[in-house]
């Protein structure tokens, strides 16, 4: 809010001020006192918000979190299980008002002094963070020196102020730093005491229509114009459209934005709902010729408490609500001729859980799941004397339900289905065999359209069947060994060792090879023991090892489909993107003889493909060295290159180039590994290495 120096000084004149509306006001606010050393310290976030997929590098979400000292900062999942912080957009947006004197525009009129006590908490609350949302990924073509044009994606993040003004950024993707902000623009909303912000993201005939609706704490709902040029495609309102006016003292405590498809007017409208109080606030709006209409009303009778948490799945529409009391509505939105109404029923958590306090509810992306976080209810009448949080989960769809949604879904992609994927797991690992509608409904779709996301759904129920017969392992795999891998180290020039050192390392070794010769006696007896058919005899057991076998059988067959079909994507970018004889750090010819080494693969477009390559090429070969002795690495498997000398080194599975370096990527399933990108690596290439896992559709790390 100023010079350090004189901040300082102002806070010393406001605490000792004779004044008690001065005096009381600055030492009551923990915004101007975070770090008061009679007061317990700010710890702990307010809130965060997850941006959409495919933000960060990663084609991850990012994640914005606000602190209890009103800080608000962007971190990403760079690495595998490791959280860093790109920037902070509290320090950013303080600079930018300092060199702007703390003023919005040009035109506004000065201000007074740090050192008036209304001045002070201006330049506080016009950068106080109340909340924050992300918008959904726009578009836009940028067009290069060349006059090429290419897709550049931007998101845009929304902070409500605590004196209603609201900061839009916009992030170029992926998003990497400071470097990849593009612009922020700030909006007078007009809404005192602010409490709640939402994006509206509406689309008709094809065009993308864009805004922000606010909720006040005392009880006013509207949405705002977000003007911005730099993103074209995008469209929004004339002026600003207010959905509730009344000052009920009613605050907003959640708002949700769900489109929907509207059955009478066969358009595609936007329902706005908002928790008040006790009730449900709704709003229907719909463009037609004649404007934007806008249908209101109240959802009662849900909650005898205030609802402390609201979710929807954006898949149906439906909204779920909950109070602190284990109560949670399921609210259903049925379209009438004019606007909708809501069907609702009761899911009594405490005939799940046991008497239970609801803080919190949220719902899986894909609806399969209801997440709860809960504390002990009351005992006998009396409160527990201390609180347990938990993330309870609760099932919202069927086995059944969930595998439809699969095979019709428009994503065709697993990891981001990953909730109705777990449902599917856990059902086969149960019943330790895939449902006959599942394996018959899933070949069909393989033999009408052929899509690998089929194959791959294929190899997801082949691979959980696989490990549903397995023994469990006897330990917890997460819980590392202590185990000390020691060797004896035998005599070398250059190092010396006494008798007295030999003789220990030498019973060390024997120890551990006695204790390892134990344990595989001992594994061995309890495979014996322990095997799935729970029969002692060996004829009980060979139907099992042969029924591992064929299933190993067609995971591999499942396999290398996959691997031939991304094989012939990647010949497809060699062959549109390289000149006659040109090298490229791509095995070509090595891919090319693969592919046709298999005399019963007969693929008509990889045989076209392959000599339109090998006409290019010009009779070369440009084959891999290995970097150590120099020697050709063969190209005889998928997985590995191995020269004549014995060197290994593992396979991009997205390039197929042998991976030289100590450091390489690897899918979150860990299926399989990639190389990273390299400054001489050309831009087909490096989108080639941007992609998911051929396999699980899982990001690489």
């Amino acid at each position: 809010v100023g010079p350090k120096r004189e901040v300082a000084e102002c806070k010393e004149k406001f605490a000792s001020s004779v004044d008690p509306t001065v005096s009381q006001t600055f030492m009551l606010d923990r915004v101007f006192n975070p770090e008061r050393k009679s007061l317990p310290p700010m710890r702990g976030f307010k809130y965060s918000s997850w941006s959409p997929l495919g933000c960060d590098a990663n084609g991850r979400c990012l994640l914005a979190a606000l602190t209890m000292d009103n800080r608000l900062t962007i971190h990403a999942n760079l690495n595998r299980l490791q959280w860093v912080q790109l920037v902070d957009l509290t320090e950013i947006y303080g600079e930018r008002l300092y060199e702007a004197s703390y003023k919005l525009s040009k035109a506004d009129a000065p201000r007074g002094e740090l050192g008036d006590f209304s001045e002070f908490q201006r330049r506080h609350s016009m950068q106080t963070p109340v909340r924050m949302e992300w918008s959904g990924i726009c578009t836009t073509q940028q067009v290069k020196h060349n006059n090429e044009c290419r897709d550049v994606g931007s998101v845009l993040l929304a902070v409500l102020f605590e004196n209603g003004n609201i900061a839009v950024w916009q992030f170029q993707l992926p998003f990497l730093g400071k470097e990849s902000i593009t612009s922020c623009n700030t909006i007078e909303s007009g809404i005192t005491s602010p409490s709640v912000l939402s994006w509206w993201e509406y689309e008709h005939n094809n065009r993308k229509m864009s805004g922000l609706i606010v909720g006040s704490a005392f009880g006013p709902v509207k949405i705002l114009p977000v003007n911005l040029k730099a993103v074209k495609g995008y469209f929004t309102l004339r002026q600003p459209v207010v959905l509730w006016q009344e000052m009920d003292q009613l605050p907003v405590h959640s708002i949700k934005c769900i489109p929907l498809y509207h059955p009478y007017q066969k358009c595609s409208c936007s329902l706005v709902v908002a928790a008040r109080g006790a009730y449900v606030f709704w709003c229907l709006l719909l463009i037609s010729k004649a404007g934007l209409n806008v249908h209101n009303s109240h959802v009662t009778g849900l909650h005898s408490l205030p609802i402390v948490s609201m979710t929807a799945d954006k898949q149906n529409g439906t909204v779920y609500t909950c109070s602190s009391d284990g109560k949670v509505r399921q609210l259903i939105p049925i379209f009438t001729d004019v606007a909708l109404k809501f069907e609702h029923q009761l899911i009594k958590l405490s005939e799940v859980f046991g008497s239970v306090r609801t803080h919190g509810i949220a719902v899986s992306p894909c609806g399969a799941y209801l997440a709860v976080i809960t504390t002990e209810g009351m005992t006998n009448g009396l409160h527990p004397v201390n609180k347990n949080y938990q993330v309870q989960f609760v099932t919202l769809k069927t086995f059944e339900e969930a595998a439809a949604q699969l095979l019709e879904s428009s994503v065709q992609n697993l990891f981001r289905q990953v909730d109705l994927t777990d449902l599917v797991r856990w059902k086969i690992l149960k019943d330790k065999h895939i449902p006959q509608f599942l394996q018959e409904a899933l070949d069909k779709k393989i033999e009408s359209c052929g899509s690998t996301y089929f194959w791959r759904f294929k190899l997801f129920l082949l691979r959980i069947l696989y490990q549903s017969m397995q023994k469990a392992p006897s330990e917890v795999m997460w819980r590392p060994s202590h185990e000390d891998a020691k060797i004896l180290i035998s005599d070398s020039p250059g190092m010396g060792s006494t008798e007295d050192d030999q003789e220990e390392g030498t019973s060390k070794q024997a120890s551990k090879q006695s204790l390892c010769d134990t344990g595989k006696g001992m594994d061995i007896d309890d495979t014996a023991d322990d095997s799935l058919p729970q029969s002692s005899d060996i004829g009980g057991r060979e139907p099992m090892e042969e029924k591992l076998l064929e299933i190993q059988a067609q995971i591999e067959a499942v396999e290398m489909h996959l691997t031939r079909e991304h094989m012939k994507r990647v010949l497809g970018e060699v062959y549109l993107h390289t000149w006659i004889t040109e090298n490229t750090s791509i095995p070509t010819r090595g891919v090319c003889d693969f592919l046709m080494s298999d005399d019963g693969y007969d693929d008509r477009t990889a045989r076209v493909l392959i000599g339109h390559i090998l006409k290019k090429m010009n009779k070369q070969t440009f084959p891999e060295h290995c970097s150590l002795c120099k020697e050709i690495l063969p190209f005889t498997d998928r997985k590995q290159a191995v020269c004549s000398n014995g060197h290994i080194w593992l396979r991009c599975f997205l390039t197929y180039q042998s991976c030289q370096s100590l450091v390489y990527r690897r899918c979150l399933l860990h299926d399989s590994i990639a190389r990273h990108p390299t400054p001489e690596d050309p831009e087909w290439i490096k989108r080639l290495l941007q992609g998911p896992c051929t396999f699980c559709d899982s990001p690489v790390f």
